[in-house]
Order: C-alpha cells, then sequence, then structure tokens
C-alpha cells in the first residue's frame, strides 16, 4: 500500500472533519495534509448560515454550487448559486459570508491553506430566515 494515496468518498469523510477533505489541519502524515490548498465538501441544510463574516481574509476562494441554491455575501453585493455548476471566485481582502436558501452542497477550494479561520460552532447563529424567491441561474444584488 502506498501512504501518499487515499482513496474516499467527499460526502462520508466530509462528515468526519466539517466538511473539509484537504488543508493544514489534517495529520501531517496523511496524504490529504496541505498547506497549499482547502477543499471542502460543504453540505448545507436551507437556513444554514455562517456565524460571522470572514475579515481581513489572506486567502482566494473557488465556490462552486453542486446542488441546492446557495448566496454568497460579499461587500456591496450578493451572489446567487442556483444552477450544478455556478461558482463565484473572490480573491484576497475581499470579506465574506453564505447563507444556504435551500438545502446545498457545495464545493469550495481556497488557497494558501492557513490557520485562523475557524469559528467556533458556539457562535453559531441560528435564524429562521425565508429563502428568496426562485429568480435566474446565476444573479447578483446590491446588499
Amino acid at each position: 500500500m502506498n501512504d501518499s494515496v487515499y482513496v474516499g468518498n467527499a460526502g462520508k469523510d466530509a462528515a468526519l472533519d466539517r466538511g473539509w477533505l484537504l488543508g493544514h489541519f489534517k495529520d501531517a502524515s496523511d496524504p490529504r495534509h496541505s498547506e497549499d490548498v482547502e477543499i471542502k465538501w460543504g453540505v448545507h441544510p436551507r437556513g444554514d448560515e455562517r456565524a460571522q463574516w470572514v475579515t481581513g481574509e489572506a486567502r482566494t476562494a473557488l465556490l462552486v454550487l453542486i446542488s441546492g441554491r446557495f448566496r454568497v455575501e460579499l461587500p456591496g453585493r450578493d451572489v446567487v448559486l442556483t444552477e450544478q455548476g455556478d461558482y463565484v471566485v473572490w480573491g484576497r481582502g475581499v470579506d465574506h459570508s453564505w447563507y444556504a436558501e435551500e438545502e446545498s452542497v457545495v464545493l469550495t477550494v481556497r488557497w494558501p491553506s492557513v490557520p485562523g479561520y475557524k469559528v467556533d460552532e458556539n457562535d453559531k447563529v441560528d435564524e429562521n430566515r425565508s429563502a428568496a424567491g426562485d429568480d435566474h441561474s446565476l444573479s447578483t444584488a446590491a446588499s
């Protein structure tokens, strides 16, 4: 067996580590350890939201919608991903947050992989916000 190969299932493995499949937070002996990139398979129930905005972002990120309807909140605008494959990219210095308008699965790739962004689950906000009405596949709106 080659210890530098890992075969898994994103849905099952993600459930074990808050969605994270690859990044600096994996054990250094694990082939999924990387300080260059992070990959997350995020499964979000309707109404799930980030507990607080990310500020002082030091990474670049790509978020791809696999299923559902997912809103990425950025300074001055929101981006709503509605069709499988819709995606948004934001760079270093762009503050952000997110909200699952429907049950959603998203794939997030961020680089580099750096510590300091984990939100304590005790800080998580639990609000029941109604989802926006259905509109075109990829929209931006002023926030």
